[in-house]
């Protein structure tokens, strides 16, 4: 007996010496988000980390009745890791519940009394629908408290189009072009899901696609459809930006399910008979969807920026109080909803003598119903060469506004930027001496004061051939870089021939940058490249500036300059893919592979054709 208390007080002071680590206080409260009217459910509550006493429960709950409770249940273990006791306590509080009428309905937080301190719970939002038509489908609902369909009315290995379907749902079948609107793909059932097989959503032609993210596991829920209350859950999320006009038809898509139902067979047990069951695949398919698309109206602003929505813009600038050759940099914020990510990036015109870079764009979006919701930020950055005082003229921004129907104009304020000089500058400036300061070398001497003397030379180089040649050769030299001047003005002043002749360069500069993106993966920069390399060069194939071309008028210009159809054709090609893809999902490295070598073909066959213009 001593020998045991000895051991007993040794174990007592080892758990005293590792130290047990006290539990938190918590209590939650927990229900099916989902129930229809008549199903009973359980509400639960849930203390952590202590004992309670003194529950209290509001005694009615409007929508809802109390049928029993609570029912007590409890648990309690203990963890020694690394030398560290972890104590794991709960106790659990059940209550049967009742849905009582339709509608949306919250249970109130309720409390409870741990070691003389109070804790309160969290309160519920619970949405009850209408029972179910079909007396048996009703079997499943808030009662089957494993969260999932049970089997519906289906005779033996068959499944009827109301056990189990899939719709894709539109938030809008009547939209503006470039007017964002969503397509959900939602599967519905009644029964129990085995397996998930084969899914196929179709194509989006007509539309640039911007996919909502999922979460990768996702819960079945209840929704009441067409008098019947099923399981639903939505497969794919999608945002749609019409691209034209008209009707454009959504094709169907088509998921394969694999079914847990009964066999029609039934087997003795203990229990009674009891039915076999087995796994039944089934193919689902959408119904077409029409979408009418109407055209933005007219009166569109000249810098008309493709934006569709709401917007509102902001601008800030670093200083204007600056030095010459100083960096500046102009921030522009575009705040909104609706087809953010192909709003065109406005221009800024700044002055001749300042040097500019291609502005950084940086987008803050997430996804909502009615589009892409955030900031896109825009930083121009700039260099002054030359002191002096420049304008800065406003930035402008023209959109159409889908809640009024109308288009509307943003602009921000024009900025007065005063540029000093660069102290750092002019250092090797020679009017910047003064005579005292120069020091005398070897190739620089004053001018000598005083009285001068001549000697006499022999006049041995006056009349021969030198001195004629003298007087010649200079001659000569002026007149052949006189007529090569002329040559060089002619050809700077023919602006086709020049800008023709530096088409082809430029071009293939960018994709050897396009090529390089290409290789390392980089999809974004890939078509952004490829993009600026084509709009480059037929700008400078037609004359034309960039912000003169667009792609309702691309088509006539190469008409004119002689481009035959197919070649026409491929230049749209190349342009819309380089626009769509920039926002789709992962393309192919075969698909950017092909896309890289039209436009190499594409600019191969430009270039030998002859100027009709």
């Amino acid at each position: 007996m001593c020998t045991m208390q000895k051991y007993l007080i040794l174990f007592i002071l080892s758990l005293l010496s590792l130290g047990i680590n006290a539990q938190e206080v918590t209590f939650r409260a927990s229900a099916p988000n989902t129930v229809a009217k008549g199903d009973n459910f359980r509400l639960v509550y849930t203390l952590r980390g202590g004992e309670g006493s003194n529950i209290n429960v509001p005694e009615t709950i409007k929508g809802f009745d109390i049928l029993y409770g609570p029912a007590v249940s409890s648990s309690y273990s203990t963890q020694i890791i690394n030398g560290k006791a972890t104590t794991d306590s709960s106790e659990s509080y059940i209550y049967t519940m009742t849905a009582a009428s339709e509608g949306t309905f919250t249970i109130p937080a309720a409390t409870i009394r741990v070691n003389g301190k109070t804790y309160t719970s969290n309160s519920i939002q619970i949405k009850v629908l209408p029972p179910d038509k079909n007396t048996k489908a009703t079997q499943q609902g808030g009662g089957n408290q494993g969260g999932q369909p049970s089997e519906s009315s289906s005779t033996a290995q068959k499944i009827s189009s109301s056990d189990a379907f899939i719709r894709a749902i539109v938030s809008k079948s009547k939209v503006y072009e470039q007017e964002a609107f969503t397509v959900t793909f939602r599967f519905y059932t009644t029964l129990q899901v085995s397996d998930i097989g084969k899914i196929e959503f179709p194509e989006f032609e007509g539309f640039m696609v911007e996919d909502q993210d999922l979460p990768p596991t996702r819960q079945l829920t209840m929704e009441h459809y067409n008098g019947r209350n099923y399981y639903s859950v939505d497969l794919r999320r999608t945002l749609l930006f019409p691209q034209r006009s008209g009707k454009i038809t959504i094709p169907s898509g088509k998921i394969e399910m694999v079914f847990n139902v009964r066999s029609g067979k039934a087997v003795q047990t203990f229990f009674g008979p009891q039915y076999v069951m087995t796994d039944v695949k089934k193919t689902m398919t959408t119904s077409p969807l029409t979408i009418n698309v109407t055209q933005l109206p007219e009166g569109k602003p000249a810098n008309f920026s493709n934006g569709v929505g709401s917007f509102s813009m902001s601008q800030s600038i670093t200083s204007t109080n600056v030095k010459a050759n100083d960096a500046v940099t102009l921030k522009l914020v575009i705040s909104g909803t609706g087809n953010m990510k192909l709003i065109k990036t406005p221009e800024l015109e700044l002055p001749k003598d300042f040097e500019s870079y291609d502005p950084k764009i940086t987008n803050d979006l997430k996804y909502t119903d009615k589009g892409l919701t955030g900031t896109k930020t825009i930083e121009y950055l700039f260099i002054p060469r030359y002191q002096g005082t420049y304008k800065i003229p406003p930035v402008i921004l023209s959109y159409f506004d889908n809640n009024s129907n109308s288009y509307k104009t943003l602009s921000t304020p024009e900025y007065t930027l005063n540029v000093a000089k660069d102290p750092n500058a002019g250092q090797n400036n020679a009017t910047s001496f003064n005579q005292s300061e120069v020091k005398v070398e070897q190739d620089i001497r004053y001018l000598k004061t005083g009285n001068p003397s001549f000697t006499k030379t022999d006049s041995f180089f006056f009349g021969s051939t030198a001195y004629y040649l003298w007087y010649i050769i200079p001659m000569l030299i002026f007149i052949v870089c006189f007529i090569l001047y002329r040559k060089q003005i002619k050809e700077n002043a023919d602006v086709i021939r020049v800008k023709t002749k530096q088409a082809n360069k430029v071009a293939v500069k960018r994709l050897k940058l396009a090529g390089k993106y290409l290789q390392a993966h980089q999809k974004e920069q890939f078509y952004e490249e490829v993009l600026r390399a084509t709009w480059g060069y037929l700008s400078d194939k037609l004359v034309i500036p960039v912000a003169n071309l667009n792609r309702d008028n691309i088509e006539n210009e190469l008409i004119r300059y002689g481009a035959s159809s197919e070649l026409i054709s491929k230049f749209i090609s190349i342009l819309d893919t380089c626009e769509f893809a920039r926002y789709a999902p992962v393309e192919s490295d075969t698909a950017m592979d092909n896309l890289y070598k039209d436009t190499v073909d594409a600019i191969g066959e430009m270039e030998n054709l002859k100027v009709k213009k």
